[in-house]
């Protein structure tokens, strides 16, 4: 079982769609420094993808220092800083574009948006 949450689009490069889930992970607080991360075997097997395109998933996530690998231990999500304001900002901004499309598909208006959000945050407050 993968330790994010991704459902693949056709139409973007895998790669970047696993990414960016992995990103969003961090993110969120789901993935935390040290948590183990799926070897290339596994990333491959569990996405049904080429094994290539999980290794350049890894890679690029190693580069961006998100993930270490620690020879004999494993694939490590990295100790990285806490996510910016900014990045929490983006990766909201994308939900809220599909809540927003789909409120529109509904035939919504923005204050029947707004209310629904008003009342979900109270709920969780």
């Amino acid at each position: 079982m993968l330790p994010f949450a991704i459902t693949l689009q056709s139409g973007q490069p895998v790669s970047e769609q696993v990414v960016y889930a992995v990103k969003r992970a961090v993110v969120a607080g789901r993935l935390r420094p040290g948590d183990a991360f799926p070897s290339v075997r596994v990333l491959s097997q569990e996405l049904r993808i080429n094994p290539n395109t999980a290794h350049k998933i890894v890679a690029a996530l190693t580069a961006e220092g998100l993930l270490e690998v620690r020879p004999g231990i494993g694939t490590l999500v990295a100790e990285a800083q806490t996510a910016s304001r900014e990045q929490r900002r983006q990766f909201l901004a994308d939900e809220v574009e599909a809540l927003v499309v789909e409120a529109r598909n509904y035939g919504l208006e923005l204050d029947d948006v707004q209310d629904a959000v008003a009342k979900q945050w109270k709920k969780l407050s």
